[in-house]
This record gives C-alpha cells, sequence and structure tokens, in this order.
C-alpha cells in the first residue's frame, strides 16, 4: 500500500496552486477551488501555508525554479554561443505552441498586483533578474562587447514574444523577435 507522505501532500498542493493560478489567475484561484481541485482538506493547506499569498508565492517560486531549468536545459543543447542566443526563441516558439500556453506565469500575476513590494511581485522581479542573469551569461560568452546591455534588449525581445503570443496568439511571435536579435547579434 502507498501512503502520502506530508511532502506529498505539499508537493500536490503547491502543483494544483502552480496549475490553477497559471491557468485563471490569483484572484481566480479561490481555496474552494483549491481544496476540491487538488483533493486535499483547507486544514491540509493551512498546515503548510498560513494564507494564500504564502502559498502564491510558495507556488511561483517553485515555477521559477523548473521554469528556469527547463528554458536553461532546452537553450543550451545549442552547440555555439550565437546558436544558444538564437535558440532562446526557437524554444519559445515550441512553448507558444503548445498545450495550455498562457504567457509568462510572472508577469501575469504582477499584473494582479499594484505594490511594486508586494511578495507576488518581487518573486516575479527575482525571476526575470535570473532570466536577466542567464541573457548577460550567454551573451558574455557569445563575445558581447557590452553583455549587460545586450542582455537587457534580449530580455524585451522574450517579454514582448511572449506577451504577443499569448494576446494576439501569433506564435510567430518568437520569429520575429529572433529576427530582431540577429540584428541585434549582427548574425
Amino acid at each position: 500500500m502507498n501512503e502520502i507522505t506530508s511532502s506529498d501532500t505539499r508537493d500536490i498542493i503547491l502543483d494544483v496552486t502552480e496549475k490553477l493560478i497559471y491557468k485563471s489567475g490569483i484572484a481566480a484561484t479561490g481555496m474552494d477551488l483549491l481544496v476540491k481541485t487538488a483533493g486535499v482538506s483547507r486544514k491540509s493547506i493551512y498546515r503548510y501555508f498560513a494564507n494564500k499569498e504564502e502559498l502564491t508565492v510558495a507556488a511561483l517560486q517553485r515555477r521559477d525554479l523548473r521554469w528556469m531549468h527547463w528554458y536553461r536545459s532546452a537553450v543550451d543543447q545549442a552547440e555555439t554561443p550565437a546558436e544558444r542566443l538564437l535558440n532562446l526563441f526557437t524554444v519559445l516558439k515550441a512553448w507558444f505552441a503548445s498545450e495550455g500556453f498562457r504567457g509568462c506565469a510572472f508577469i501575469n500575476t504582477s499584473g494582479e498586483t499594484g505594490d511594486p513590494q508586494d511578495p507576488v511581485r518581487l518573486v516575479a522581479k527575482d525571476h526575470k533578474q535570473k532570466l536577466l542573469d542567464y541573457l548577460r551569461e550567454l551573451c558574455t560568452e557569445h563575445g558581447a562587447t557590452d553583455p549587460d546591455t545586450l542582455a537587457r534588449q534580449l530580455l524585451i525581445l522574450i517579454d514582448g514574444a511572449i506577451t504577443v503570443a499569448l494576446v494576439m496568439g501569433d506564435h510567430s511571435a518568437a520569429d520575429n523577435a529572433q529576427c530582431m536579435a540577429r540584428k541585434l547579434l549582427d548574425l
């Protein structure tokens, strides 16, 4: 007989919270829906998380780790630094075409908070900083004369492509962003 451990219960709660927030947003993800979807009691949720905000932050932090690992692993499959920089957008295009694509969870949830110091906004800011750091690393490997500026420009292209893909349903946004990246990179 397989017993569900407390860490399994916590993982289930986080997985379901992440999926519901990504699909419908923070405001639409009520505790009743979470209890029903996760198949756990409200008491179980509050055993691990003091409130909905703490649960949301934990779910987003987990998504950050998972998304960054996935993105880096996929991008880093390209051989040369230049190919990795262009692969940033090839990987995005595949993501845009995947079932359930709903844009950037961090941009989406930031739009639901007004306070720049809100814990959810701070998780989103941390995620974007990690992505920017990765881009800077790729730009440095490529030999860019100003990797900081180039990384910031690429971040704008990435977030712009994600937003256009979501709002317009245009998966070619990744191709257009890649075309602009080629110009920035002189490729």
